[in-house]
């Protein structure tokens, strides 16, 4: 039977229809390799390095070693990870290359898979770094939107502050290195920090204004940083100092008899293992680890 020439017209629309709707259909899908949740890990000072890799390295091995599945990716993120002038690049240096990385992995994820979540977890330094990263995606600044991260897990974060959301038995005083003013924006939900009793790294006495300059000016020590919280964080322990009694306070603090002080507690904090005491320090009523709750969570979210 022959097609009426309004047939043949109507029937090679309805086809070059079809085609079109496949084909948006298929460039809109993401690739197969996509998982439905992106875990990015950031390991710890001397945990990673340049051009070094690593696939469960360091404390956060805990966590992610086994976890990678159809649904879940898990990606580390190197970069420098040293601290001291001596090292190839001091602290607030190497803390900004972390940053830069670990914005970077994400947002290249962001591009091929637009349906992936992220969850951001790190430690020590690496908590340093996922804490800076998830307070600028909360503020908008990030290479992916807030809504993609579903959680942030900050193992001895040395920013951690009194008012984060702090998984276990409550612990005193803020990081080493100060809190982080502006907050997590629309992530503060989203966080979740873990800090042992007497890791310094995490809960800095609060009193001891040496101990938090140097800590600020290990922060503040990236020579290529233009970070604007520098003011306000400066200010705000300069303040904090004066109210507390000012120069006269901390000409005391810096007598050699609490300089001696000082000295024994730092040493018997490095000996006592509280920072790396994680994967042992339980959090939960149910004997979890840290490391066991977080990795709990993170698969609980996927």
């Amino acid at each position: 039977m022959r097609l009426g020439r309004s047939a043949v017209v109507i029937s090679a629309a309805l086809g070059a229809m079809s085609a079109m709707l496949v084909a948006g259909g298929t460039a809109s899908a993401d690739p197969a390799a996509c998982k439905s949740l992106e875990v990015i890990a950031i390991p710890g000072t001397w945990e990673t390095g340049p051009g070094n890799t690593p696939v469960g390295n360091g404390l956060l091995g805990a966590v992610t070693d086994g976890m990678a599945s159809a649904r879940v990716g898990v990606s580390y993120v190197s970069y420098v990870a040293t601290a001291f002038p001596w090292e190839s690049q001091v602290y607030g240096a190497s803390k900004a290359e972390g940053i830069a990385h670990a914005d970077g992995m994400m947002g290249a994820i962001a591009a091929e898979c637009p349906s992936s979540k992220f969850a951001i977890i790190g430690y020590s330094q690496g908590a340093d770094v996922a804490g800076d990263l998830a307070a600028r995606i909360g503020h908008g600044q990030g290479a992916v939107g807030a809504d993609r991260v579903v959680g942030v897990g900050l193992l001895s974060d040395p920013r951690r502050s009194e008012y984060d959301h702090l998984v276990g038995p409550p612990v005193p005083g803020n990081g080493g290195g100060g809190p982080r003013l502006e907050g997590f924006g629309a992530l503060t939900e989203k966080i979740r920090t873990f800090c042992a009793p007497g890791d310094l790294y995490c809960a800095a006495p609060q009193e001891d204004f040496v101990a938090r300059i140097f800590g600020f000016a290990a922060q503040q020590s990236d020579p290529g940083s233009s970070d604007k919280q520098a003011v306000p964080e400066g200010q705000n322990l300069l303040n904090e100092l004066m109210a507390a009694g000012g120069i006269q306070l901390l000409q005391g603090q810096l007598t050699e008899g609490n300089n001696e002080a000082r000295y024994r507690q730092i040493d018997g904090f490095l000996k006592s293992g509280a920072h790396q005491d994680y994967t042992r320090y339980v959090v939960d009523a149910q004997g979890n680890s840290a490391t066991q709750w977080l990795r709990g969570w993170l698969i609980g979210l996927a």
